[in-house]
């Protein structure tokens, strides 16, 4: 109990630090301008977003449908990190070594490993299902021997 008040009381002074330099340090019409864009962009970008998400993958098979929402959250911040890369933020002419990495084909590869990684999992979970269904369910955990009732 009091490890997590004092780890409440950091994060406090933490989050205090942050608005002191917030308030000091940048105009408030900028961090307006911050705070304004941000909840535009998470109640008019994100949210739609993850609701047309859910939805399309809530026509998937059950077995899988967590596996590929997962594999999607995953793809959206892998992207979310990356986006100023591909976009090329901050690349100046003058400096070829500032940003020198071809991000976007980058960014290809990593998606792609997330959705063959997925479709790998998706492919062993259909096996692992079908093989449960030919033995009747039955697997090494659940056959016990012959005369030993549980906890004994």
């Amino acid at each position: 109990m009091k490890t997590r008040i004092l780890a409440y009381a950091a994060g406090l002074a933490l989050i205090a630090y942050g608005l002191r330099g917030i308030v000091t340090g940048v105009p408030a019409v900028e961090w307006a301008k911050w705070f304004a864009g941000a909840a535009i962009l998470h109640d008019g970008v994100l949210v739609p977003a993850v609701l047309a998400a859910g939805l399309a993958t809530g026509f998937l098979p059950a077995r899988h449908r967590r596996l590929v929402r997962g594999a999607l959250v995953v793809a959206a911040c892998v992207t979310a990190v990356a986006l100023p890369l591909v976009l090329s933020t901050g690349r100046r002419p003058d400096e070829p070594s500032r940003l020198p990495l071809p991000y976007d084909r980058n960014l290809a590869i990593v998606l792609g490993a997330i959705a063959a990684l997925t479709a790998c999992a998706a492919t062993a979970r259909a096996v692992i299902a079908r093989r449960r269904g030919r033995d009747g369910g039955a697997t090494r955990a659940t056959v016990r021997s012959p005369g030993k009732e549980p906890g004994r």
